[in-house]
């Protein structure tokens, strides 16, 4: 799969933008504050509704617009496909396939798959189990778009559940009562969610294993193993698969841990209380890991990422948002090698000389938010 066409309107520097891409590299030169990241964004965004940058929609509609507008062509094998989005901070999105309205903006995921590495990726290792937890959901959703609905049901009952344990600890038992409804419906699809993590884990990490054996080829053989464990809130959940057993697991932890939830008035319990353990060779990655180290072990994330969704019999869209100029000579030629077959890579860069040779294709150069082709 590929872009063929990008056109935005009022999303970020952009008061009107229409690009003709095509498959293989593809760069946008420009300085700093230029806007080439936000044209990567927007394609980004499409794929998983959300931004690498920020985390909510208001900055991604320009300054003084009511709302902003991302419209792609894709073309997968002999298939042409036009996504559009309207983003309105505030209120609800909307989405259209091909000129009809989706039913839900949530529908448009799966359509456009991405994978993303930039900068910001340094929090994968370095950043908060909040970041990791984040990368699991984001991929489960590109792989398998129906939990984009399970993902969002977690979210909605955790957020009425936590409303209520701030009030049932001090008034009657009607909310206690409830409060028995929501601990089932948090276990529910607690219990999903966390499956299909596990599930991922167990077919990403090889990938992962072997990503950064490659792009860390000068490390010391004890510094080249890595290993992915995923750290559940309830002890032993790591070991089941099922998701029936692992919500039955959850339901008796959350009533076991009832008295302690009241008192703090919020859920200890449940898939957004995880972590994603990250360790090279016997030691965890954060804390412990060098600069370089940690660079390494975010990008082979990604590259594991991208290996993964490769299996469906379809390229993502390979996005390297300003990451060349961040890694040595060696660690880039090796990144550029190993992406060069990917039917569509997307470079943006400050200096147009650290995009390598195996990445140079059709060029866009960026300047105060205007955007010129190359010869």
């Amino acid at each position: 799969m590929h872009v063929k066409t990008l056109s935005l309107i009022d999303f970020r520097s952009y008061a009107s933008v229409d690009l003709q891409l095509s498959a293989g590299p593809v760069a946008f030169i420009g300085s700093n504050g230029q806007g080439k990241t936000n044209l990567v964004e927007a394609i980004d965004y499409l794929a998983g509704l959300d931004s690498h940058r920020v985390s909510s929609d208001t900055p991604l509609v320009k300054a003084g617009c009511a709302h902003a507008i991302v419209r792609a062509k894709l073309q997968r094998e002999d298939r042409e496909a036009l996504v559009e989005l309207e983003i309105t901070p505030g209120k609800s999105n909307r989405a259209r396939l091909n000129g009809n309205a989706l039913p839900r903006v949530r529908d448009v995921i799966g359509i456009v798959r991405t994978v993303l590495f930039s900068p910001e990726d340094l929090a994968l290792v370095k950043g908060d189990p909040s970041d990791r937890r984040r990368f699991l959901d984001h991929l489960i959703v590109l792989k398998s778009p129906r939990l984009a609905g399970v993902k969002a049901d977690y979210e909605r009952v955790l957020k009425q559940r936590n409303a209520l344990l701030k009030t049932a600890g001090r008034r009657s038992n009607v909310e206690i009562s409830t409060l028995d409804i929501w601990d089932s419906n948090l276990a529910k699809t607690g219990g999903q969610l966390i499956a299909a993590r596990l599930e991922l884990l167990d077919q990403l990490g090889p990938h992962v294993t072997e990503a950064y054996r490659d792009v860390a080829a000068e490390a010391a053989d004890d510094r080249r193993q890595v290993t992915l464990t995923y750290k559940p809130s309830v002890e032993g959940i790591e070991l089941l698969r099922d998701p029936a057993e692992i919500s039955a697991a959850l339901q008796t932890a959350i009533l076991g841990r009832r008295r302690e939830e009241l008192e703090r008035g919020v859920s200890l319990v449940g898939p957004h209380r995880d972590e994603l353990g990250l360790a090279i060779g016997e030691l965890p990655a954060k804390g412990y890991a060098s600069h370089g180290e940690s660079w390494s072990l975010a990008l082979a994330l990604r590259l594991a990422s991208f290996s993964l969704l490769r299996q469906d019999g379809d390229d993502p869209v390979l996005i390297l948002d300003d990451v060349f100029a961040e890694l040595d000579s060696a660690r880039r030629i090796r990144l550029a090698k190993r992406v060069a077959t990917a039917e569509q890579v997307l470079v943006t860069a400050a200096v147009e000389a650290d995009v390598p040779d195996e990445l140079r294709g059709q060029t866009f150069y960026v300047a105060a938010g205007e955007v010129t082709p190359g010869d």
